[in-house]
């Protein structure tokens, strides 16, 4: 079952408590994982947006930065959907 599937209409062998349950499991561990960023992700994709920006023409939700943390190492990863056909300016 995929995680989309928690938000679809619940198949009938499962009250509608228990579907509510569910949801707020997923809703709950997306914010703690949203609390574990560090306060400066949000600045840094807007400076990396802009610098982009300096070479190509891309929209606003064009970055993805995710952060992952765990006893040995951090990960920030940098996903940038770059325009099709070149340069865009």
């Amino acid at each position: 079952m995929g995680l989309l599937d928690h938000f679809r209409a619940s198949p009938s062998n499962k009250n509608s408590a228990s579907v509510a349950k569910e949801r707020l499991q997923i809703l709950v561990a997306h914010d703690r994982a949203e609390r574990n960023r560090p306060s400066y992700l949000p600045k840094l994709q807007l400076e990396i947006l802009e610098v982009v920006r300096k070479y190509v023409k891309v929209n606003q939700d064009a970055i993805q930065v995710t952060y992952e943390q765990d006893d040995h190492r951090e990960i920030l990863e940098l996903n940038i959907v770059l325009p099709e056909g070149g340069r865009g300016r």
